[in-house]
């Protein structure tokens, strides 16, 4: 047993816990990824040279390529961040998002029970198969309260509704057949490599061309943000640490609305930017019609990982100027997500 497998590590936090885990671990990485629009090999140019990385480019739904790899590479864990993860396309196009996280982790599942039922007991004892899932498999919460690992599951969207269904299957897998999974719950991420369909940089790359900064309903919708880099750090030690068949809520303890999300990047941006447009930031500002089933509220009571030793290294604050910075060093990289159109174009807005 020779390597850990990451699916989906061509994407924003996959890439991040490829980085992460080549910066401060000697085993090497195989990295598994369909490549769509979503992920991307600059994503990982930094370590394209590393002997340690080898990169795939498949569909966790292909049983005879996994099957292959697993036999080839002999990991000791799997890592599981492929997914489609845009609510908004969700909403349009929800039969992609069950082929992917339902059929696609199921199908990701059969190949690793087969590959650990073949090992020795001592290296099924080793093996772990971490679930990357979602606070917002959870639902909505109303004005107090906070999500646990035993609040119950009541997704609102299709994207939700698909990544219910895979952590199902996953811990279906550990009572029935003893697979040694484990799953992990994250809040809202923000940091480098994001592609502009979500806030944060849609925000950025928008200021920075002087265009409207859309924000859905009354931009009061709140959530849990959680910086890509710490949510990586508490991966790892969910991954060495964390007890099988159990899950793990990680969150920032960082509750802000949209609104005041969208406030602090134009202020970091006229702060640190020579070369805004002239029209001030948060004149751009555009509320726009709500997205449909609109969650009111995510937060995440992350007590079960700090007792694992885990917190968050970054202030909001300091995090945010940071994602705005590498945003500004990269301009190629923004340019080259420039090019697609449909992810700045507004959809999810299917049957209104």
């Amino acid at each position: 047993m020779s390597s850990i497998l990451i699916t989906g590590g061509a994407g924003f936090i996959g890439s991040c816990f490829v980085l992460k885990w080549l910066e401060g671990e000697s085993l090497p990485v195989v990295v598994l990824d369909k490549l769509t629009y979503a992920g991307s090999l600059e994503n990982l140019a930094s370590v394209k040279d590393d002997s340690r990385l080898d990169f795939v480019e498949g569909d966790i739904g292909d049983s005879q390529l996994v099957d292959a790899l697993l036999a080839k590479h002999k990991p000791s864990a799997i890592v599981n961040f492929a997914a489609e993860s845009h609510v908004d396309r969700s909403i349009d196009s929800p039969d992609v998002f069950v082929q992917t996280n339902v059929v696609g982790t199921n199908r990701l599942l059969e190949s690793t029970l087969r590959y650990w039922q073949s090992l020795d007991a001592g290296e099924r004892d080793r093996f772990r198969f971490l679930h990357i899932s979602t606070d917002e498999v959870y639902g909505s919460l109303g004005a107090e309260g906070k999500f646990t690992e035993s609040s119950p599951y009541q997704p609102n969207s299709p994207y939700a509704a698909s990544k219910a269904a895979a952590d199902h299957f996953v811990r279906a897998y550990f009572r029935t057949y003893g697979l040694p999974t484990i799953i992990a719950s994250c809040s809202n991420n923000y940091g480098p490599r994001q592609l502009p369909e979500k806030l944060v940089p849609m925000v950025i790359f928008n200021a920075l061309a002087g265009d409207r900064i859309p924000i859905y309903g009354d931009g009061l919708n709140v959530r849990d943000w959680l910086f890509v880099e710490d949510h990586c750090q508490a991966l790892r030690l969910v991954l060495s640490q964390g007890k099988v068949g159990e899950a793990y809520n990680l969150g920032g303890n960082c509750e802000l609305t949209n609104k005041e999300i969208v406030y602090a990047i134009c202020d970091t941006l006229e702060r640190i930017v020579t070369d805004l447009p002239s029209t001030p930031c948060r004149e751009l500002i555009d509320f726009v019609e709500d997205r449909p089933g609109h969650d009111r509220r995510y937060a995440v009571d992350a007590t079960k990982i700090r007792q694992l030793g885990w917190r968050p290294e970054s202030d909001f604050q300091t995090s945010l100027e940071q994602t705005v910075r590498w945003y500004l060093e990269n301009r190629e990289w923004m340019q080259n997500r420039m090019r697609d159109e449909s992810l700045r174009q507004r959809i999810g807005l299917r049957g209104k």
